[in-house]
C-alpha cells in the first residue's frame, strides 16, 4: 500500500527549518500531541512530511528540534547515525509505503559514537558501530568534521541504495544536517 504524501521534499525542509527556528526562540506554540491527535493517527494512520535519521544520543529529541507533533517525522535513532540495512528497510518503508519525499540523515557536536571512534577501540556490539564510523571518517581527527564525514557516509548509503534510487523520481530528497547541542540550532549546509 502506498500512501501519496503531497508535501514535497523542499516544502518539507522548509518545514523543518522553520521548526527548528521555532524551538531555538522556544516558542511558546506546542505540536499537536494532544488525545484527539492520538486517536486521529490511530484511526487514519501516519503521514509524516520527513525521515530523520539521527543519533540515540538522549539530547538530541528530533521531534522538539524541529517543532513537529505526533505524527509528522518519522524517527529512525541509532547510535552515531550509521546505516545497515535494518535503517535502510525503515527508509524504503517512510518513502514507498507513506509517501515521504525528505529524508534527513542528522549528525550533532559532542558525539560519543563519532569520538569512541576517534580516540577508542571499544569492544562488543559498539565497535560495529565505532567500525562503520571508521570507514567514514578515515583518519580525520577533528570531532566537527567527522561527524559531517559520518553524516556524508550514511546518505551516501541511502542514495546507492537500488531501492531508494527508485524512489528519486517521485521526487525523494536525501539531505545531511548537524545539530549543534548547546544553541539547539540545525546546520543543512555540511
Amino acid at each position: 500500500m502506498h500512501i501519496e504524501n503531497n508535501i514535497s521534499a523542499e516544502e518539507a525542509l522548509e518545514k523543518l527549518k522553520e521548526g527548528n527556528r521555532l524551538y531555538i526562540e522556544n516558542a511558546c506554540d506546542y505540536p499537536d500531541v494532544s488525545l484527539h491527535r492520538r486517536r486521529e493517527t490511530a484511526l487514519h494512520g501516519q503521514q509524516p512530511y520527513a525521515v530523520i535519521i539521527s543519533c540515540s544520543d538522549s539530547r538530541v529529541i528530533p521531534e522538539s528540534i524541529f517543532h513537529a507533533g505526533i505524527g509528522e517525522l518519522f524517527d529512525i535513532r541509532v547510535a552515531g547515525n550509521v546505516m545497515d540495512d535494518h535503517q535502510l528497510g525503515s527508509v524504503e518503508y517512510a518513502a514507498s509505503h507513506l509517501g515521504v519525499k525528505l529524508i534527513v540523515v542528522l549528525g550533532h557536536d559532542h558525539c560519543g559514537a563519532v569520538d569512541a571512534a576517534i580516540n577508542h577501540d571499544p569492544e562488543g556490539y559498539v565497535k560495529f558501530i565505532t567500525d562503520e564510523i571508521r570507514l567514514a571518517i578515515g583518519d580525520e581527527k577533528d570531532p566537527y568534521r567527522a561527524c559531517c564525514l559520518n553524516v556524508k557516509r550514511s546518505m551516501d548509503i541511502i542514495e546507492s541504495s537500488l531501492d531508494i534510487r527508485r524512489e528519486e523520481e517521485h521526487g525523494l530528497k536525501v539531505v545531511g544536517a548537524v545539530y549543534h547541542i548547546a544553541d539547539g540550532s540545525v546546520s543543512f549546509d555540511i
